[in-house]
This record gives structure tokens, C-alpha cells and sequence, in this order.
């Protein structure tokens, strides 16, 4: 089981994925649908 402090890493490494891919797309807006197919795909790509 990791540490908190590399399950902090973890969330943070997380977050800047998903800002990375917001910033590199096109769109200027999102529905919450959209950004929990984003986070849904990030989570996807993880396991």
C-alpha cells in the first residue's frame, strides 16, 4: 500500500494530467459531463 505521501503524489500527478489535457484541447468550455469522461479516461489509462 503506498504512503501518503506517494498516494499525495499520486492525486497531484492526476490533476496535472487532466489540466494537461484540458489546456492541449481545443475547447474553451466544459460540461461536467465531459470533464467525468476526462477523469474517467485518465483513471482508465492508470490501472
Amino acid at each position: 500500500m503506498p504512503s501518503e505521501n506517494e498516494m499525495r503524489k499520486i492525486e497531484l500527478a492526476t490533476l496535472y494530467e487532466l489540466r494537461l489535457t484540458i489546456s492541449e484541447s481545443d475547447k474553451t468550455d466544459y460540461t461536467k459531463e465531459e470533464l467525468l469522461q476526462l477523469l474517467d479516461q485518465i483513471a482508465i489509462v492508470k490501472k
